[in-house]
């Protein structure tokens, strides 16, 4: 696997910088045990879960971010 410095990332377009943020975090989403979190992490995982499920027209849809993100 080649490297790219992260000056030259950090270069690049905004687009272009939320593009590869995207395809990073779907690589991650395709092995979750492997993502090691705290138990502070996972509490404040656990509360957010619980108040999107007591408000969850307060919550927007991981495509409504997508979207977002490409419009800035």
């Amino acid at each position: 696997m080649s490297r790219v410095p992260i000056d030259h990332i950090l270069e690049l377009p905004t687009a272009e910088r939320v593009a590869i943020v995207q395809e990073i975090w779907e690589s991650i989403l395709e092995h979750p045990d492997d993502v090691e979190i705290t138990a502070a992490q996972r509490d404040e995982l656990e509360r957010c879960w619980v108040e999107l499920q007591q408000n969850p027209d307060d919550g927007e849809s991981w495509e409504e971010v997508k979207k977002s993100l490409k419009n800035e």
